[in-house]
């Protein structure tokens, strides 16, 4: 037994057979009605199927045929009996082909019960010759059609004749569809051979498709360049960090392509099968991401370097940053370097010299005692800075560094190394000491957000202190402002115990405009404290310390509260709860 009669079986309670056994006899009225379930149990995975309760309307027009033929095929009303259709369609339509369906049938039981009753009048009048008008005929086979929401779709059942009505025939088929506008997508073969279908009454068909519109694809960017960079440091199975593999610098050479344009497509106009078209939208353009140092390609499809130098992306477009390359160290050979873009130093900093950029800076071997390196992004010293008390490093983004010892650091964001000996760190973000050894021994570490170390201190209980939250890195400014003005006050005693002289005038003058200029800068950073200070009021939770081992003599400060560790403690958390450090 095929599924289809295996589904009507269970539908409406009969063998799928069209001829009654033999003995039996053909079902009465009210036979059939028993045989029509309540609700149909259909197979709950195919929604496709419209199931039919037993009181439905075209049931008894099923069940008034049937006794006027003898037999006939048991009903399938499926939507998509190919499994072609998409299901956001027939959830779609199917409520709303049961309720036309509801009504047609409706429609037509009434307009077949009024036919017999007018033939059974027209009879009983014709035997008594009361009058000569000729009898009622019954209705003519009725095609009915429906067509989806968004007219791509369209069905139809055939609804048979009563008592002597015409049969469906191709012609009427056609009549009634071009009736109904249907002429695009129709499935002639199905046409042809609905006439003289056996199944052709009380069956629903998927009789024409229409083409559905297809909208342009937007035009997008192909990028060859990464436009957020990942500064993430990987750890090896040695718990080893390679600082020479964080990728930071993109370079480019002139002429080279950034980004490619994918140009938008065109629309693809669709047809409903009422033959009306639907519109369809084309691409969107976008545009190139151009920036500084970039143009665009001769046949507008590309950017492209005007220079050599570091790609990055701004937020709204690529540009090109001009890179400074030291092929050794900086020493006597290049002399300070002060200079716009990035820079990547293959060999040492050395002591005394100087390195400022506006962008970021590479250090493949070591920072000196003496030295200063400035940068506007991140910093990357691949072998560690290795100071005297006088060496300074500021770094307006993050600091990626092998180790750090006796040197002043300043970081506006995070900080990540493998050891800290007795350094000066000021950072407004995190310091992460976890890789390598992972220690912090001697000076101090002040963190805006948070500390996180293997160990903090030492078993010889050297003092090492740790502070959480406020602003670091803007006090660390205002100590070297102070510095600044001290030194520039001392200078200006010194120059007016001298001598008077043009050259004396002229030095006073130059050192009161840079006094000025530093307790304005002093003014500046005090009000800028000031201000944070109050919006951080309430915030001092934020900050915390997470070790594998304090050791004794570690100091934790937190705001106005100082602890300091008596012994060891193992796996170590201290953080501000209730106004008071706890250390757990």
């Amino acid at each position: 037994m095929s599924l289809k009669e295996k589904l009507t079986s269970i539908l409406f309670g009969q063998k799928p057979e069209n001829q009654p056994e033999e003995g039996e006899q053909r079902p009465g009225p009210a036979q059939l009605e028993a045989e029509s379930p309540e609700s149909s149990p259909f197979p709950a995975q195919d929604p496709s199927i419209i199931k039919l309760p037993g009181e439905h309307p075209m049931l008894q027009l099923y069940g008034m045929r049937r006794r006027e033929v003898g037999h006939l095929p048991t009903p399938w009303l499926c939507m998509d009996e190919d499994g072609n259709l998409p299901p956001e369609l027939i959830r779609k339509e199917k409520s709303r082909l049961e309720g036309a369906l509801k009504n047609v049938s409706n429609f037509r039981l009434r307009a077949t019960k009024n036919g017999q009753k007018q033939r059974k009048k027209g009879k009983k009048d014709s035997e008594e010759e009361v009058r000569e008008e000729p009898m009622p005929q019954g209705l003519d086979a009725m095609p009915w059609f429906f067509i989806s929401s968004d007219k791509l779709y369209a069905w139809v059942l055939v609804f048979p004749p009563t008592e002597n009505g015409r049969e469906l025939t191709r012609d009427i088929l056609l009549r009634t569809m071009e009736e109904q506008g249907i002429a695009y997508g129709v499935d002639q073969r199905l046409v042809d051979r609905l006439s003289h279908d056996e199944h052709r009454y009380f069956s629903l068909f998927l009789i024409a498709q229409g083409k559905p519109a297809f909208d342009g694809k937007n035009g997008n960017i192909v990028d060859n360049f990464p436009r957020v960079v990942e500064r993430v440091l990987v750890v090896d199975e040695y718990d080893q960090v390679d600082y020479t593999a964080l990728n930071l610098i993109h370079n480019v050479k002139e002429g080279q392509e950034i980004c490619r344009l994918i140009r938008p497509t065109e629309g693809e106009p669709g047809r409903t099968v009422l033959d009306q078209e639907i519109p369809a939208k084309s691409g969107k353009s976008v545009p190139l991401p151009k920036g500084r140092n970039t143009d665009i390609s001769e046949d507008g499809d590309a950017l492209i370097a005007l220079s050599a130098g570091h790609v990055e992306f701004t937020g709204r477009s690529f540009q090109v940053k001009p890179v400074l390359d030291i092929d050794g160290n900086v020493d006597f050979s290049t002399g300070n370097i002060k200079f716009l873009g990035d820079v990547n130093i293959k060999g040492d900093v050395l002591t005394g010299f100087t390195v400022r950029a506006m962008g970021s800076i590479w250090v493949g071997g070591v920072v000196e005692a003496g030295s200063t390196v400035e940068a506007g992004g991140d910093l990357t010293v691949v072998k560690g800075i290795l100071g005297d008390g006088t060496t300074t490093v500021r770094a307006q983004r993050c600091i990626f560094s092998k180790y750090i010892e006796n040197a002043t650091i300043f970081v506006r964001e995070n900080l990540q190394t493998d050891a800290i000996i007795n350094g000066s760190i000021y950072c407004d973000g995190e310091v992460l000491v976890r890789s390598g050894r992972g220690s912090i021994m001697g000076g101090r570490v002040w963190a805006a957000q948070k500390v996180s170390a293997s160990s903090v201190g030492s078993k010889s209980e050297c003092r090492t202190s740790i502070t959480l939250g406020g602003l670091p890195c803007t006090s660390f400014e205002r100590e070297l402002v102070r510095k600044e003005l001290k030194e520039l006050e001392m200078d200006l005693e010194k120059l007016e115990c001298q001598l008077d002289s043009p050259v004396k005038a002229s030095l006073i003058s130059k050192a009161k405009v840079k006094l000025n200029t530093a307790e304005l800068r002093l003014q500046q950073l005090e009000e800028d404290l000031e201000e944070t200070k109050e919006e951080l009021r309430g915030h001092e939770e934020d900050g915390r310390l997470e070790c594998g081992v304090a050791y004794a003599g570690t100091e934790i400060c937190i705001g106005d509260e100082i602890v300091r560790l008596r012994q060891e403690n193992r796996q170590c958390i201290a953080k501000m709860v209730c106004g008071e450090i706890v250390v757990m």
